[in-house]
């Protein structure tokens, strides 16, 4: 399973840069205006610069609700770097976009699916991604990662080529039941990612290592 940062904090996409264990990077409107960015051209600069970082995908999400709109916005989107995943929402609008964009060649990654269906239709559209939000499903009593199995499971045994990944990652434990459930892809906030990779025992093995080192060079 690759693993995306959803973030649009430049800082946090190099830090997880400089880990070696970022394959991409999605970003959305709500995430932009948390860093500050409030119109189309600061958002525009802050996705290029972000391409400088890293080669693989980008998602970029349209603001449009209507299909037109969709579409005008994400043939804009594919012209601004190299690696775009043009973010559509799972709406009736949303699918007739995904069917235009991707017979145009445009990657898209298919946001806010709650559904199977929701999964199935994108997919027929021309989803090159979908991505079900397992956190939010999870906060109105629903079991998030359930979607994943069940979207995971049916494009297997349809042969559907359409990439699953898991969002609104919560914790750390997502990530690992996304990977058992055989998600593609996992998109996580930094804090998630900073704690995936701590232990408490790692730490206490590594205080012990350097406290016997330092007993054995004094002796």
């Amino acid at each position: 399973m690759q693993l995306f940062l959803d973030t649009a904090n430049i800082q946090e996409i190099r830090e997880g840069v400089r880990w070696g264990v970022i394959s991409g990077v999605t970003t959305n409107p709500s995430l932009a205006a948390a860093e500050g960015i409030g119109d189309s051209g600061s958002y525009k600069a802050a996705v290029q610069e972000i391409a400088d970082l890293l080669d693989g995908p980008i998602s970029v999400e349209v603001v449009s609700q209507d299909a037109a709109g969709m579409i005008a916005e994400g043939r804009e989107i594919a012209e601004w770097i190299p690696n775009p995943w043009v973010k559509i929402p799972s709406t009736a609008a949303g699918f007739e976009a995904i069917s235009v964009l991707s017979r145009d060649g445009i990657k898209i990654n298919q946001t806010l699916c709650f559904s199977v269906n929701q999964a199935l239709l994108g997919a027929q559209a021309g989803s090159t991604a979908v991505s079900p939000f397992v956190g939010r499903l999870d906060d109105i009593g629903q079991e998030g990662m359930e979607l994943v199995a069940e979207i995971v499971s049916l494009f297997r045994d349809y042969q559907i080529d359409t990439k699953v990944l898991a969002a609104s990652i919560r914790h750390p434990l997502h990530c690992t039941l996304a990977a058992r459930a055989g998600a593609d892809i996992a998109t996580v906030p930094y804090k998630i990612l900073a704690q995936m990779a701590q232990h408490p025992l790692t730490d206490a093995g590594m205080t012990r290592f350097l406290a016997d080192w330092e007993k054995a060079g004094s002796a």
